[in-house]
């Protein structure tokens, strides 16, 4: 008897790692799928959860695409023979179409690409990337603001709503 789709383990699939500070930092316009190169430890490292994309970007160098800053820590059960590097150069799989768009995004537009999160789809590591302008002092304050605008105004309503 085969297994459905449902029955099958799905221990791997879901979020790796999230960029909660991006979102504070920059304002997005478009995301973008990406997938990654990983040597071995890397994927066992990140099915064990040991990454980090805060620091991150992305870079477009001579028609490829690399992220820089991520950090995968190396499992205490790594390889003897393999030095594990825990921020090195990462390649960016993308469609030619795409890494030239972005490039003139990036190149003309003055727009930055920034990863907003780090998870498995369908067994496969992938970074969604941001195309992001930073936010200046005023446009966060903005934003809190108007976060805590809607925080305030759901107590009213949610009191209003408690005495009628």
């Amino acid at each position: 008897m085969s297994k459905s789709k449902k029955d099958k383990d799905d221990s791997h699939t879901g979020t790796i790692a999230l960029n909660k500070r991006a979102k504070h930092e920059y304002k997005f316009d478009q995301r973008i799928e990406a997938g990654l190169a990983l040597q071995g430890w890397e994927v066992k490292s990140l099915r064990a959860g040991r990454a980090n994309i805060t620091d991150a970007y992305a870079i477009i160098r001579n028609g490829e695409m690399f992220l820089f800053g991520a950090q995968i820590i190396p499992l205490g059960t790594a390889s003897s023979h393999v030095v594990p590097e825990e921020r090195r150069t990462r390649k960016l799989l993308l469609n030619r179409e795409e890494i030239d768009r972005l490039t003139g995004q990036v190149e003309r537009k003055g727009y930055t690409l920034v990863p907003t999160a780090l998870y498995w789809k369908h067994n496969l590591a992938k970074v969604e990337l941001g195309l992001a302008l930073g936010k200046k002092e005023h446009d966060k304050r903005d934003t809190i603001k108007d976060r805590e605008w809607q925080i305030e105004k759901q107590r009213a309503m949610r009191a209003k709503n408690r005495d009628a």
